[in-house]
């Protein structure tokens, strides 16, 4: 006759313990690899807009960032990105250097694209197209989610690179050129990887795709 063992109170408190720990560990491990799990991804479809011909639509890992340009206040950068978007030269092109909760940059088509990245020279890169002079001269309220090209040390050295703000940078207004700010979706943005002791980052997130609302 094979007697029952009954379980002691302590062991089914370190039983339960176990069980509710193993748990933890594996919703853990499921969120940290679904990093993308509550952001909302917008469908620029089923939504409207004043002026869709200035609308891009930023696809990466977490969805659809929707950016508004503004021609009126830098058309000649303006007119630059759209151009690079409409090549799909911006597609496959690093995040390469990111400040965690401040700002994302990508556009290095020379030296960030994927399976082509040097290290060493990232963030350097030109378009081929040359650069173009700044445009400062109009006031812009850098808030987050405003899109500028970047630039050398020096004014007028504008090409393909640009970043988006994760906060406000006021002190960004009539330094760099403004051609655009998110009005959907920057919770993607937040989600690029960074490095915790560099800006530039390491096997990076990349642009899925960029293009035009109306071609």
């Amino acid at each position: 006759m094979i007697k029952k063992i009954k379980a002691s109170r302590s062991e089914k408190i370190i039983f339960f313990f176990l069980i509710s720990l193993a748990i933890f560990s594996l919703s853990s491990f499921f969120l940290i690899k679904n990093k993308c799990l509550f952001v909302k991804n917008y469908n620029p479809e089923k939504l409207s807009f004043d002026k869709p011909n200035n609308i891009a639509i930023l696809n990466v890992e977490c969805g659809n960032v929707i950016i508004e340009l503004y021609p009126n206040i830098s058309p000649n950068s303006v007119e630059r990105f759209k151009t690079l978007v409409k090549s799909q030269a911006y597609n496959d092109v690093a995040f390469h250097r990111v400040i965690k909760d401040s700002l994302v940059q990508a556009g290095d088509l020379e030296f960030g694209k994927k399976g082509n990245i040097d290290y060493g020279k990232i963030g350097t890169g030109q378009s081929g197209l040359g650069t173009i002079n700044s445009e400062v001269d109009v006031p812009f309220n850098y808030e987050r989610g405003s899109v500028g090209l970047a630039r050398t040390q020096k004014y007028n050295t504008e090409d393909s690179q640009f970043f988006i703000t994760l906060k406000d940078e006021p002190l960004y207004e009539s330094e760099y050129t403004p051609i655009g700010k998110v009005i959907y979706g920057i919770e993607a943005l937040e989600k690029i990887k960074y490095q915790n002791k560099s800006e530039y980052v390491l096997r990076p997130d990349f642009i899925n795709s960029i293009k035009m609302l109306v071609d």
